[in-house]
Order: C-alpha cells, then sequence, then structure tokens
C-alpha cells in the first residue's frame, strides 16, 4: 500500500447533519404557514437581542430552495471539496406520512453528483411543535406526534427501502446502510414496549436483506440534557440498545450533553473546551462504538418572536455561543482528529453539527461574514477525502 492509499484509509468518515426546512411546496407547512413559507421566513426577520448579539445571519448564497438540484448540487459540490463524505438528513415520517422529504427527494437524488457524495438518514422521530416561531410564555402545542404506529412504521421502512437504499449515493459505516434515530425512547412508545420494537427492527433488517441490500447499521443519537420539547432522556441506554440490537451511539449537538454555562452569551472557545473531553469521556461510557461530534455554533434566537424578550427560558429561548469563528471551529476539529487518530473510534467516524441549521446557528454554508471559512477549516485539518 503507498503512502498515500494508506494515508485515505486511514482517514475519519465526515458527515454532517442536514436540516432540510429551506424548501416551499410542503403540505403541512402550508397547512400551518401558509403557501410558499419555509424557515428562510425565521431568519430573514431574525434581529440583535442584546448587545453583542450577531443577527442576522445572511446566506452568501442567498434564500434558495434546496429542492431544486441545480441549488442542491452545489452544495453537494462544496460538501465534497471541503472533504465531507456524507449528509445525514433529518428525515420525518408522523402517522399520516413524510414530511420535508423534498429536499433529499428533488434536490439530492435529483442532483448531479460527480463528486459521489453520499447521504443517510437520522429518523427524526421527536413530536413537531410549533415554535416557529415561539413566545417566551405560551407552552407550544404539538402539530405531529413524534410516536407512531407497528403498521406506520412499516409504511415508513419500506418508503426508506424502495426509495433510498437502492440508491448507489446511500452512506455505509461498516458495511451497513447508516441509518440513526435521534428518539430511542420514542420509537419504543410508538410499540409499546422494548419486545414488540425489538421484533420491528429484527424485521426491518430481514427485509432489507430480502431487498438485496445487505446490513443496517442502526445508529442511536443518545444526550444527557433534554433540549426540544417531549425529548426523553433513557437511564439504561446499554441494556436498551443491546436488546433492540442496535450498530453504534453518536450526538446530534453539543447542547445535549453539556449545558451552556452562561447567559446570554457563552464563548465558543470556553464551550468547545467543556466538549472535547467528552470524546473519550462518551467512548468510555457507552458499550457500542461512540462516534465523536462536533457543533459549529450554537443560537436558535430567530425561532423566538423577535418582539419577545431575549430572556432565559426553555428552548428556544437559550444561550447563544459567541466567537464561533471559523478559526476556533478548526481547533475543535484538530481536537477531533487526534482523538480520532488514537484507533478508539471504529469504524473513525464524525458527525457535524451542521451543514444547515441556520435557524439554530450551526451551519458550514458560507455566510456574509466568513464566507467559506468552516468548509475551508475542514478541509485544512482533515485533507482531501480522495475518490473515496
Amino acid at each position: 500500500m503507498s503512502q498515500d492509499e494508506a494515508a485515505t484509509a486511514a482517514r475519519p468518515e465526515l458527515a454532517a447533519y442536514y436540516f432540510p426546512n429551506y424548501h416551499d411546496g410542503d403540505p403541512r407547512n402550508e397547512r400551518w404557514h401558509g403557501a410558499g413559507w419555509t424557515e428562510w421566513e425565521l431568519l430573514k426577520r431574525a434581529e440583535p437581542r442584546f448587545p453583542g448579539h450577531r443577527q442576522p445571519r445572511i446566506p452568501a448564497w442567498g434564500y434558495e430552495d434546496e429542492s431544486l438540484p441545480p441549488v442542491m448540487a452545489r452544495k453537494m459540490a462544496a460538501a465534497a471539496e471541503a472533504g465531507l463524505n456524507a449528509f445525514i438528513f433529518d428525515w420525518y415520517w408522523y402517522e399520516d406520512g413524510p414530511y420535508l422529504e423534498r429536499a433529499l427527494e428533488k434536490g439530492f437524488l435529483g442532483a448531479n453528483n460527480p463528486a459521489g457524495l453520499k447521504f443517510a438518514l437520522m429518523w427524526a422521530n421527536h413530536d413537531w411543535v410549533d415554535l416557529h416561531p415561539a413566545t417566551s410564555n405560551t407552552p407550544p402545542r404539538i402539530l405531529a406526534s413524534g410516536d407512531i404506529s407497528e403498521t406506520a412504521f412499516r409504511e415508513a421502512t419500506d418508503y426508506m427501502i424502495e426509495r433510498y437504499f437502492c440508491s448507489p449515493a446511500y452512506w455505509r459505516v461498516g458495511g451497513g446502510l447508516y441509518l440513526s434515530f435521534y428518539m430511542i425512547a420514542g420509537l419504543v412508545s410508538g410499540f409499546g414496549d422494548v419486545e414488540s420494537a425489538r421484533r420491528a427492527l429484527e424485521d426491518f433488517r430481514s427485509r432489507v436483506r430480502a431487498a438485496g441490500f445487505g446490513e443496517l447499521h442502526l445508529n442511536a443519537v443518545v444526550w444527557g440534557e433534554q433540549i426540544l420539547p417531549g425529548e426523553e432522556k433513557v437511564q439504561d441506554i446499554d441494556g436498551l440498545l443491546a436488546k433492540l440490537g442496535f450498530d453504534s451511539i453518536t450526538s446530534y449537538v453539543w447542547i445535549h450533553n453539556q449545558k451552556m454555562p452562561a447567559f446570554p452569551i457563552t464563548d465558543y472557545a470556553m464551550y468547545r473546551d467543556m466538549n472535547v473531553p467528552d470524546f473519550p469521556a462518551l467512548t468510555d461510557r457507552y458499550r457500542l462504538p461512540y462516534f465523536p461530534n462536533l457543533t459549529v455554533g450554537w443560537d436558535s434566537s430567530p425561532r423566538t418572536v423577535q418582539s419577545d424578550l431575549y430572556r432565559k427560558a426553555e428552548y428556544p429561548f437559550l444561550p447563544v455561543l459567541a466567537g464561533n469563528s471559523p478559526d476556533e471551529f478548526e481547533k475543535a476539529l484538530i481536537a477531533a482528529r487526534d482523538f480520532l487518530a488514537s484507533g478508539e473510534t471504529k469504524p473513525p467516524v464524525l458527525t457535524i453539527n451542521a451543514w444547515n441549521e441556520w435557524t439554530e446557528g450551526s451551519y458550514l454554508e458560507p455566510d456574509t461574514d466568513y464566507g467559506t471559512g468552516y468548509l475551508d477549516a475542514i478541509r485544512r485539518v482533515f485533507g482531501s477525502r480522495g475518490h473515496q
């Protein structure tokens, strides 16, 4: 094996979460917010809420419709050029069917993909609540429940097999089709008990094999801090995941594991230094392989009513990470690279929050402040992914 081949073989795989609420035409959004609404509307109206608050954030590429193949193709090319291997799409399926699927199905799968960027799903099986925008003194109402029945689970997983797993662009980890679940407790509660959930997942694996697509790689998102309304922490996660037959664990965002200590502003560099020790700590905590996670930033204030006082309260009235420049993010990347080089994470995978969580202030996409700075930082630290 040549030196270049060895470097390529040892290089971790990098996957960024993709939040697909930036395209119009979704029936639920039209029913809840009106025709043509996307989450860009919240970003456009974001204002500074306190001294030193960096708002509005403005996308350098404009307020694009991600369901258009040429628009998505530019995102895919930029991601691949920076060294990302995959987008992990936040994927929604409620009792009555899919939500926000057009970014993947029309945009990604319809786009020219010469760089071979992969995609996977993270089933965001949490309640969808009315917080677009949220008020500071009214509990949000549930618009769609994250708990789904065994029948709906079968429909959703058949849909995955027929629409996605057949794609050569679907991302595999350790040889298996990577599928992540955001809420393990919600997965079980929809079935009523652990044994029913276990049987459904094993049946799912059997159907994937029967379709000729090989094995699944089931990943669980875990956390110690509740963020969204309705999130539920599992006490014995190791025991539950063993019963369900999962293959790995990761995180979605740092605030699931470490509270931000200062309001309204927490310093990114300080907070990064709080989270980097979680790479080994969470690796040691769980029996399954843990894939470390990086967070680009945090500012959920665009999801609040802009005329409300910005006071410390429940999500989305949370502290804001300040100083999350590309240079500071690069230091987090270096820490992740060095940890992965230790060989403790097998296979070596890094998840990143996020490609485009604009209304939560965590995005790799270019903005008018830093341009392509975050993407350039990934390229400097991890280099090209070559022809993987």
